[in-house]
């Protein structure tokens, strides 16, 4: 067998090739829709440390409202507590959110319990939606396609896990084009089934910015079954 012998100007093509890999894929990242994702990010939450109550309204057809009260502290959207402040049944409960780590402290518990993100919390809102709400630290993005909505444009941005840890696999999320504000989402499933859908609503100033201070999350398939989460009494604070 004859060895293959590479001439010197082959030898260096073949390394720059090589070298220029990286940069190729690094040119793949849809910088553009990073950058919205991280703007509504910060519509949605200050990127410094804060707190807010939430209150989440869950109801099911024929069923009676349940509701619960919670104070959220954060601290760069890495570090999080959410405290259960209402039914006094459970409050005392605290989530802890560390990185993607999150654990629940009870008084009814002997020690620590580390739970998934995607575990149901109540209604329709998984434990991930109020402890990690940092879209563009869990996600990668890329603008999938332009809608015009009441003649507003939107980038409907795609976002997919960056591993199996976060709250969902696939979340499409509507950004407004002229001020990054959110508009909906969906969220989806690893199979690819549609979880439940979201919408921003009712825009105010929290913390002296123009934020949605409701979300509303509905089932996908059970209609009627949805959770209302409204925000409100945001203000700095280091956790």
């Amino acid at each position: 067998m004859r060895a293959t012998v590479l001439r010197l100007p082959s030898l260096l093509l073949l390394c720059a090739a090589t070298l220029a890999m990286p940069a190729a894929r690094a040119q793949e990242v849809d910088l553009e829709a990073l950058a919205m994702l991280e703007a509504a990010d910060q519509v949605r939450f200050p990127r410094s440390d804060f707190e807010v109550n939430v209150r989440i309204s869950s109801t099911t057809p024929g069923g009676e409202t349940e509701v619960r009260d919670y104070q959220i502290l954060s601290k760069g959207n890495e570090n999080t507590l959410v405290i259960t402040t209402a039914p006094a049944s459970e409050r005392g409960q605290v989530l802890l959110m560390r990185g993607r780590d999150l654990w629940v402290y009870s008084p009814r518990l002997s020690q620590p319990v580390r739970l998934p993100l995607s575990q149901r919390l109540t209604g329709q809102v998984a434990n991930g939606d109020l402890a990690r709400a940092n879209f563009s630290g869990d996600y990668n993005a890329r603008v999938l396609r332009d809608e015009t909505i009441q003649k507003r444009k939107y980038a409907v941005l795609e976002l997919t896990a960056i591993d199996g840890s976060v709250t969902y696999n696939r979340v499409l999320l509507w950004v407004e084009r002229s001020g990054n504000q959110p508009l909906k989402a969906e969220f989806y499933a690893l199979s690819g089934r549609l979880l439940k859908t979201a919408q921003y609503l009712n825009y105010a100033k929290l913390d002296n910015t123009v934020r949605p201070t409701q979300l509303v999350m509905e089932d996908a398939v059970k209609r009627g079954d949805r959770s209302v989460l409204d925000y409100s009494a945001m203000k700095p604070r280091e956790l």
